[in-house]
């Protein structure tokens, strides 16, 4: 009887512990999960029998979002599209046309069983023709969901904001106006990928776009909108997540814009500092650790990364050929990400580029410890990573997950096969990693 009643207590309390994964990224978008996860596995039927997959359920509809967890539960979107499977062209490519799919979608949120995969209930947040047009390789579903355990907010950019409990009940939605996300100068549009950040009661949305850009602060408790900050100087659109930042005294909202990158106080809106930035089509979210904000843009020419002081003040922009400021503690001029967000893990700094050019620094210097790359260079990484247990995780577009130890040497443990297209930054629970990929949603365990 006291065994049964150990064991029912360590399931209680397992079960009340459960890890959460509330957002893109994970807490505090650091994509870093305390339970260590499996190296090795199979999800491909063409390679052999599955291996260490708890299970693969189909997902409706074609999107980017990352899956999130509270407790026992996982949370999706994605846009079905009522006029059959949509096109989706992944790869290394500079088209900048937009798909030719602008027929009716139904955008939903889903609820699984995080245990099963089992659907515990399904929404459709509206039905319409798309307001605007999606890249090739984009979707219209790339923004993932947030929740704070009291509500789940889903962003469907020009589709609305909205907000469900955590059992499905719709609670209010908001119209942000219809965006036009893409390159300044041209008619292409590529939809919006920026996922809203949830903190202190208030749901945080950079909206930035070709023209009338802006960040807007909604009561996530009735949509009520707060404040708002007018960024129209942004004159490209932004696909970055902004951070929600609390320390040196305040809790600041960190965005990765062009041509500046700035911060904002959450309670008020005011600009905080700002950054000239170079990358001109930001993607990366910020990252915080080791006291210190690390942000980079790579695309346009550029590719910078930032290590920016969290009490800057004013204009932080380092000299011309200097790599510091009074706000930045180191940079690299030419040596950032376009589509990973970077991760910290332990003292070290890893960001990899969207062709697999990993390079790992040391996260207070800057100091460069080695550059590796992932794959042949013939596969796009547009995912970013996640680590557990002194280990990272780097998916491909085509769905080849590369396993590394962490250390200031390259060591590659395993290669393993999601069996699908992977774009979706993965989660992790309890010792379990979920990948979303092109049709399924992939659960992997010992």
């Amino acid at each position: 009887m006291r065994s049964l009643a150990l064991l029912l207590a360590l399931t209680l309390s397992s079960t009340a512990q459960a890890e959460h994964w509330p957002a893109f990224r994970g807490p505090d978008a650091q994509g870093v999960s305390p339970a260590p996860l499996a190296s090795s596995w199979n999800a491909d039927s063409t390679n052999g029998p599955a291996r260490n997959i708890r299970f693969r359920v189909p997902i409706p509809g074609l999107a980017h979002s990352s899956p999130i967890i509270w407790g026992d539960h996982i949370y999706l979107t994605s846009a079905v599209s009522q006029q059959g499977e949509a096109q989706l062209k992944v790869g290394l490519y500079g088209d900048i046309a937009s798909a030719n799919d602008n027929g009716t979608q139904s955008w939903v949120v889903l609820c699984l069983d995080k245990r099963t995969g089992k659907v515990l209930w399904q929404r459709t947040a509206q039905t319409a023709v798309p307001k605007t047009q999606r890249h090739t390789k984009a979707t219209h579903a790339n923004s993932s969901p947030v929740t704070d355990g009291k509500r789940l907010i889903a962003f469907f950019g020009s589709q609305g904001v909205y907000a469900y409990s955590l059992d499905g009940k719709p609670l209010w939605s908001k119209d942000l106006g219809t965006f036009d996300p893409g390159l300044k100068g041209y008619d292409s549009q590529w939809g919006t990928a920026s996922s809203p950040a949830l903190h202190d009661n208030k749901v945080i949305l950079q909206c930035d776009q070709k023209q009338g850009s802006f960040l807007v602060a909604l009561d996530a408790s009735n949509g009520r909108e707060l404040w708002r900050v007018d960024r129209s100087a942004v004159s490209h659109h932004s696909w970055s997540t902004p951070a929600i930042i609390n320390t040196a005294g305040r809790t600041q909202v960190v965005t990765n814009g062009f041509p500046f990158i700035a911060s904002y106080d959450l309670a008020s809106g005011k600009e905080l500092w700002r950054l000239k930035s170079l990358g001109d089509l930001p993607v990366p979210t910020p990252v915080f650790a080791h006291g210190l904000i690390y942000i980079t843009n790579a695309h346009g020419g550029p590719a910078p990364l930032y290590a920016v002081k969290p009490d800057a003040s004013g204009d932080i922009t380092p000299a011309a050929d200097a790599r510091s400021s009074a706000g930045v503690a180191w940079m690299e001029p030419r040596n950032g990400a376009y589509m990973q967000t970077p991760l910290v893990l332990g003292d070290l700094l890893y960001s990899c580029s969207d062709r697999g050019i990993l390079k790992v620094y040391d996260a207070r210097t800057g100091k460069l410890h080695y550059t590796q790359r992932l794959g042949e260079g013939t596969t796009g990484f547009s995912s970013s990573p996640v680590a557990a247990g002194g280990k990272l995780y780097f998916a491909s577009e085509e769905g080849e997950v590369y396993v590394l130890r962490e250390g200031p040497q390259y060591e590659l443990l395993a290669k393993n096969l999601l069996g699908e297209i992977a774009m979706a930054t993965p989660a992790a629970s309890d010792g379990v990693l979920y990948y979303r990929t092109r049709g399924h949603l992939v659960a992997i365990a010992e």
